[in-house]
């Protein structure tokens, strides 16, 4: 008897999965809240320096503040006012001729910025003055957080599959949660880069259990819907937050508000069972029966589990040595899982790129930075609904590589057709990210599960964290960035073409599952 066949009997998507399911809900919205909050927190707002230095007396104070700007700051090749630079003094004969002025002597500003608060009351610029020659340190917020995301998925992948799922969410949830508040409130820009940090090691804790846990608790036909369905809340959450945020335009209010349902994630913790493989993987039969037992219990399946005994479940899954604890050297050991695990960091890396690329580029849709983030939202769950329908039908292996192609292609035809097609390259990015997250669990055997989404969602962060430093090779050339983008996308659509199919097959649970060719003998 097989896990699966366990599964199968106590019901592969009964009430209990649905209630672990929807209590994942919770803090699983939280994860495009704080992933995608730079695009409002780290907003630029228009600004130009504060002339107050330049009053020399009742003349200037007589101007009206239109006047004001025009005899103190100098006006671009485009004509817009600079940004940067001030004029060393007063030039009131622009009052009556402001047509030259590329002889007048100017000066980086003085005495700060002044603002324009009509679309967000604070962001971290106009706070932190993170403008001007500070500007990239402003552009590096987000690179900070995802390299926090990126040392989470290592520490929690390894973490999780060492003492258990359910322990390590938790863990995670009061880090998130602590570290979330305490960047709301920081004084200044360095304690808020190591809050942002922090956050970004415990709410990656929350992106690969979460997951996890579901998908260890179906049976094998329902996993497909179940991976689709649970990733519903992300679309969810990209849609919201740009609606918070039109309400909520202070970015210490905001950073606090996304991360409060976690105080709720937490109370809901409590019912949350921990993974029955992951129990008998390590040998803790009586737990894992507990569960199991409580399963049946709430599906209506309670004779099968009364004649089951705790010593049964020792033989379901077959462990050479349930004591052996697995690191992240284990991945490379041995060539099948290396094979795999190579591919899909390959894949992860891609997938990220392609659709934070994408995402981080609100202001270049053409619409205001609220509608766009919305429609990103939208588009998303187009994508879900195609490979909901397509994952069974095509395989997993076909529609992670054609979405990542379809990216790819959308990327380079944004460069000459109008930016509408950016949500078209959302969509597709997004169907390929829903994909890779329910391929690459059932690719990872049982006892190096949370290792393996670890090892992936560390090389996804590292693709996130040199995102915007990407974005800043605009500097060189307008379409630099995109062809980057469209690259890796490619590239990783490659890879995703060599990786074995996993559709209708039992989760592995050991290492000896994956070099036993069950897999491979598929393709």
């Amino acid at each position: 008897m097989k896990f699966e066949n366990i599964l199968a009997e106590v019901d592969g998507l009964g009430k209990f999965q649905i209630r672990t399911i929807l209590l994942m809900v919770i803090p699983r919205v939280t994860l495009p809240f704080h992933f995608l909050l730079n695009n409002f927190i780290a907003v630029i707002p228009s600004h130009h320096c504060d002339i107050s230095s330049l009053d020399d007396g009742d003349m200037f104070r007589n101007l009206s503040q239109a006047k004001r700007a025009i005899v103190s700051i100098p006006v671009q090749e485009d004509g817009t006012q600079s940004s940067c630079q001030m004029f060393a003094e007063p030039q009131y004969h622009l009052l009556l001729n402001s047509t030259n002025i590329t002889e007048l002597p100017t000066v980086p500003c003085r005495n700060g910025w002044v603002y324009d608060n009509s679309t967000f009351k604070s962001t971290l610029a106009s706070d932190w003055d993170l403008v001007c020659d500070n500007r990239r340190v402003n552009r590096a917020t987000a690179t900070i957080f995802f390299m926090g995301v990126m040392l989470g998925a290592a520490v929690f992948g390894y973490l999780s599959d060492r003492f258990g799922r359910r322990t390590m969410l938790l863990v995670s949830y009061i880090a998130t949660t602590f570290f979330g508040f305490a960047s709301a409130f920081s004084h200044n820009f360095a304690m808020f880069a190591v809050m942002r940090f922090c956050t970004g090691v415990g709410i990656s804790g929350i992106s690969i259990i979460t997951i996890v846990l579901c998908i260890e608790w179906v049976d094998i036909k329902h996993r497909t819907a179940v991976g689709v369905l649970l990733s519903l809340d992300w679309s969810f959450g990209t849609a919201m937050l740009p609606v918070i945020a039109y309400f909520v335009k202070d970015w210490r209010y905001l950073t606090a508000t996304v991360t409060a349902p976690l105080f709720l994630a937490m109370v809901t913790w409590w019912w949350l069972p921990e993974s029955a493989r992951w129990l008998i993987s390590n040998g803790k039969v009586q737990r894992a029966h507990f569960y199991l037992n409580k399963c049946a219990q709430m599906n209506g399946r309670e004779q099968f589990m009364a004649d089951l005994k705790p010593e049964v479940l020792s033989k379901v899954i077959l462990v050479e040595n349930d004591k052996r604890k697995y690191s992240y050297l284990d991945l490379f050991r041995t060539p099948r899982m290396r094979r795999v695990a190579l591919l899909t960091g390959i894949v992860w890396f891609g997938v990220t790129c392609a659709y934070y690329g994408i995402s981080f580029n609100v202001t270049g849709f053409g619409v205001n930075i609220y509608l766009t983030q919305f429609i990103y939202g939208a588009s998303e769950v187009p994508a879900k609904v195609f490979i909901f329908l397509t994952l069974n039908k095509i395989g997993r292996r076909l529609n992670q590589a054609g979405t990542l192609f379809m990216t790819s292609l959308c990327i380079l035809c944004s460069m000459f057709i109008p930016p509408a097609v950016g949500a078209l390259g959302k969509m597709f990015a997004e169907g390929a990210f829903t994909t890779i997250f329910l391929y690459t669990t059932e690719l990872y055997p049982t006892v190096m599960r949370q290792n393996g989404l670890g090892y992936c969602s560390f090389i996804a962060r590292f693709g996130v964290s040199v995102c915007p430093l990407i974005m800043v090779l605009e500097e060189v050339w307008g379409h630099l960035p995109n062809t980057i983008f469209a690259l890796v996308a490619f590239v990783g659509g490659v890879s995703a073409s060599c990786l074995p199919e996993t559709t209708n097959v039992r989760l592995p649970e050991t290492l000896e599952d994956v070099e036993r060719t069950r897999y491979w003998d598929l393709q």
